[in-house]
């Protein structure tokens, strides 16, 4: 790498894991900063509200740009296999290191289990103290790329508010229905 007045120049490459995780980790920094503010500003019941609709409304956009990217743009998963192969590679886009959530695929019960090991949205609610109030929208982003796959489901536990804070766990399981199987 060279350097033009002192300045170094950027890479030709950058690797794609340090690019996915500056990308997250920003995006991740904005929405708490645009939480904070909005809660100082509404109130957590707006906020909540809002928040929640727009991480569906985005959800719904994300599943179709991860859709086309991935090459399944004329079509949505028709069987479990499908959807697990799709929703691996989803997940593996904008799940960063730090995020610390897994996907483990149950095929004999038709689940997908989404577990968060320690959650980045808890971690940053408790930093600003609105922990108690705070409405999940986390899975709202899930829920709405399983609508955009045209995937029925059922979710379970339904929890609105932070499931790390009232259980000391998170995680959300869900079971998957096709009409050919």
């Amino acid at each position: 790498m060279r350097t033009i007045n002192g300045l170094v120049e950027v890479p030709e490459t950058i690797d794609k894991s340090q690019l996915r995780d500056i990308l997250c980790s920003t995006w991740m920094r904005h929405d708490a900063m645009w939480f904070y503010h909005c809660s100082n500003e509404i109130g957590m019941e707006r906020t909540n509200k809002i928040n929640r609709a727009a991480v569906r409304d985005m959800a719904l956009f994300e599943a179709k740009r991860l859709k086309k990217l991935l090459g399944y743009q004329d079509r949505n998963p028709q069987t479990y296999e499908e959807s697990q192969i799709l929703l691996e590679q989803m997940f593996g886009i904008i799940n960063a290191p730090f995020m610390k959530g897994t996907l483990t695929f149950i095929p004999e019960e038709s689940t997908v289990r989404m577990t968060w090991e320690s959650c980045f949205a808890h971690l940053g609610m408790s930093r600003v103290g609105v922990i108690e109030s705070y409405e999940c929208g986390i899975f709202e982003r899930i829920d709405s790329w399983l609508k955009a796959l045209e995937i029925k489901w059922e979710v379970s536990p339904q929890v609105t508010g932070c499931m790390m804070h009232t259980d000391g766990e998170c995680y959300r399981d869900y079971t998957l229905f096709f009409d050919n199987q």
